[in-house]
């Protein structure tokens, strides 16, 4: 993910909005170690726009390409960076980790 105006590679440093120039989806060669997460909002119109997304190489229609289009037609779209973790909820395994993982934090805010 690239962030900023004026440069195709500005990576997102700091908490401020800041509008994407680009988003590339698994990069070989990565700008940052930052990435975009599932934590999305949009105006309805946006949901009009996906229409012209194709078919990712494995048959899936892939939000990332919905945005990237969505920049390159001039729309502005803004990143804001969010601190703390994440964990991909895929599979039974992972959401037993999640959960496993925010009852050890509530308990440690539970002893202060």
């Amino acid at each position: 993910m690239a962030a900023g105006k004026g440069t195709r590679l500005r990576p997102l440093t700091t908490n401020k909005p800041k509008a994407l120039v680009e988003v590339v989806e698994k990069p070989d060669d990565p700008a940052s170690n930052l990435v975009m997460t599932g934590f999305y909002t949009f105006t309805p119109a946006t949901f009009h726009d996906c229409h012209l997304v194709q078919p990712s190489d494995r048959g899936e229609y892939e939000l990332p390409d919905a945005i990237d289009l969505l920049i390159q037609s001039g729309r502005t779209i803004d990143a804001i960076r969010m601190d703390g973790w994440r964990i991909d909820v895929d599979y039974p395994e992972d959401r037993d980790a999640a959960e496993e993982r925010l009852q050890d934090e509530a308990e440690a805010v539970a002893e202060q």
